[in-house]
């Protein structure tokens, strides 16, 4: 029994859960109080450095949801078997569709992305928008051209749904997820006893390191695992420095 199934479809909530979910967490991350201490820019670096304001930041995120929400509602009820009610794997099964949709979707991302950064046409048109935000910030997560969004985010998506064989009320667990850790890595705090900093080594620190100058030539990898880094020596392993002002810097170790 699952809490929604009486009131909208899983395709509904496939489609809405992870746009809703993505407001929720990154709205908790920018009401926080400063936390000068944990974090890996200094406010004002995020003030001076990003080059463009959080109102087109904000627009540019709906943009891409609302391209995200055409396309999974049609590609979720387009997948549904009409005919009778989907029976939902056993537990085991859908966690093993859900790693397969998050190497699937680390895959192309990391090669898309990759691709983005390599053609100068590319990247000089469509993916050097998501760069502006020097300093990334948590609403800032999904700020990408619409080109960028919807090849690498949304297309990605898609392909994991399909390729992983996994229901629409699983893909609610997995997209919600997919967003959580997507905004995770942007918010440019270090908190103790960040869950994702336990398990993933993609993480916020992990993820700065590419949108800084020295780094941005690695650390392609997203949003969950660095395996494709390491295996194409694009990783860039770092260190945390606790800077003399207060707050924490991740620093590429050179070599």
């Amino acid at each position: 029994m699952v809490f929604w199934e009486d009131y909208v479809s899983d395709e509904v909530m496939g489609t809405f859960a992870p746009i809703l979910v993505y407001w929720i967490y990154a709205g908790f991350y920018q009401l926080l109080p400063p936390l000068d201490n944990y974090r890996l820019h200094t406010k004002r670096d995020e003030e001076q450095k990003n080059l463009v304001p959080f109102s087109a930041v904000v627009k540019g995120v709906l943009l891409q949801q609302l391209v995200q929400a055409i396309v999974a509602l049609s590609l979720l009820t387009a997948t549904r078997n009409a005919s009778e009610d989907v029976v939902q794997p056993s537990i085991p099964r859908q966690v093993l569709q859900i790693l397969i949709a998050m190497f699937v979707m680390d895959t192309w991302q990391y090669f898309v992305h990759r691709y983005m950064h390599q053609n100068k046409f590319l990247y000089r048109h469509v993916h050097s928008q998501h760069h502006r935000l020097v300093v990334p910030y948590a609403v800032g997560a999904l700020y990408n051209h619409p080109i960028e969004g919807l090849l690498l985010d949304t297309v990605g998506g898609a392909i994991s749904y399909l390729a992983s064989g996994m229901t629409a009320r699983t893909a609610v667990v997995f997209f919600c997820f997919a967003v959580v850790k997507t905004v995770d890595d942007h918010c440019g705090l270090w908190l103790p006893g960040n869950i994702f900093h336990l398990f993933f080594q993609n993480n916020t620190a992990y993820h700065d390191i590419h949108h800084q100058l020295q780094g941005v030539k690695y650390n392609y990898s997203q949003p969950f695992f660095c395996v494709w880094d390491k295996l194409l020596r694009t990783y860039k392993p770092f260190n945390l420095v606790r800077r003399p002002e207060g707050g924490l810097e991740a620093r590429p170790v050179k070599g």
